[in-house]
């Protein structure tokens, strides 16, 4: 066996005695590393980073920017941020380019596994040689990619938006070559969904595996004891996520809708709502699962690469009217627990909202077709890749 070969089955050995239950004690005996983009709000992605924490509770976090006035789940986790850290509200309009510098700059060579959750450039650390680099990819990074055009029309950042549109057409270029060399780098990728599978293969060139995102389906499976009135929708309000649709549809039929969360389109959502729509922002996490309990349905238009609130709405018993693409396609079953409507327009919203029939779901039925994305079986999920990895590499 070579110094490599014998190198990397250590590494196994000792990531095994790590993985079983993510025992504190076990993964002492081995050096993990966990890298994400950032961890400053609530969402999908930093749920994803959560449970890899609870899975080797011993291995930093690097990140390049974190806020735990925002968000409160790693009070026990060792956060490594970088000098992204200080940076300037001025400066903040370039933290695209100054992450793919930052992140591919750091050196984690000293670690036997790394396992980055990225969706933008957390995936471009280096590793060693014998340094095993698994990515959990949420999506190739949605402004040099896919939604490249949206974020052209839209960048978000207020009065720089003309500034921020400049620099997106000059530089987008030479990033996503960037953002292309850094998708090499990982040993394996994981993808979230088979849209983001796709889009790995087409955009990376690279082959994955599917691993959806971890959910608290436990959480959110408790009955309900409010009757079900109106429809809700949340999460962040950017213009990708086409809550713009499910505000028309509701404000043109007059139906009960509640929207929970706030973003750059909340002012202009404000504005277009009519009577029957209510916005709720600042609602806590601890909240979600009354507010998706009680409702009809949960209104989902937006072309995402997963949707995790989509999923914990099942996990409530509460079907979902989703956008027939993305990752609602993984998850949503017409008739059984949900429908699709065809195109992202106010029109085939309306015509789905007026055929959707309440009655014909059993919120049981709808709760458990949930199951599938417990927090258990992604955990489960994640040990047995790895370790097949590095038998993998051993071999």
């Amino acid at each position: 066996m070579s110094t490599g070969a014998f190198d990397t089955a250590v590494r196994q050995e000792r990531l095994q005695v790590a993985g079983s239950a993510g025992k504190q004690a076990g993964a002492a005996h081995m050096k993990v590393a966990i890298v994400c983009d950032w961890l400053v709000g609530v969402g999908g992605a930093e749920r994803v980073v959560l449970e890899l924490h609870k899975m080797f509770p011993d291995a930093p976090i690097y990140t390049s920017q974190y806020d735990p006035k925002k968000i409160d789940w790693f009070k026990d986790a060792d956060i490594r941020t970088t000098w992204l850290q200080k940076l300037s509200k001025s400066l903040r309009k370039f933290l695209p380019v100054l992450r793919a510098w930052t992140f591919s700059h750091l050196d984690l060579s000293e670690y036997d596994l790394v396992i980055s959750s990225s969706g933008a450039e957390a995936k471009g650390v280096k590793t060693g040689k014998n340094t095993i680099h698994v990515n959990y990819c949420h999506s190739p990074t949605h402004y040099y990619w896919i939604r490249y055009e949206e974020y052209l029309k839209n960048p978000g950042f207020g009065a720089f938006n003309w500034l921020a549109r400049l620099g997106l057409k000059v530089l987008v270029g030479p990033m996503r070559r960037w953002d292309l060399r850094a998708a090499q780098r990982p040993n394996v990728m994981i993808a979230n969904s088979t849209f983001t599978q796709a889009n790995i293969k087409k955009y990376y060139k690279r082959d994955s595996v599917i691993i959806h995102p971890p959910v608290n389906t436990k959480r959110f499976s408790t009955k309900s004891s409010t009757r079900r009135k109106g429809f809700v929708t949340a999460g962040n309000q950017r213009p990708y996520m086409r809550r713009d649709l499910a505000v028309a549809a509701c404000t043109k039929l007059s139906l009960p809708l509640n929207v929970i969360g706030s973003g750059p389109e909340h002012k202009r959502l404000v504005k277009m709502a009519g009577l029957t729509v209510k916005f709720l922002t600042g609602v806590p996490d601890s909240q979600m699962p009354k507010h998706l309990s009680s409702a009809e349905a949960f209104l989902f238009p937006a072309l995402e690469d997963f949707g995790v609130v989509a999923v914990e709405a099942l996990a409530a018993g509460t079907p979902v009217i989703a956008f027939k693409g993305g990752g609602a396609l993984d998850y949503i079953k017409p008739a059984q627990n949900g429908e699709f409507f065809e195109k992202q327009t106010v029109e085939s919203l309306t015509e789905a909202l007026q055929k959707f029939d309440k009655t014909k779901f059993d919120s049981k039925i709808v709760s458990d077709s949930a199951a599938k994305f417990n927090k258990k079986i992604f955990a489960k999920k994640m040990h047995e890749f790895v370790n097949k990895t590095l038998n993998e590499r051993s071999s």
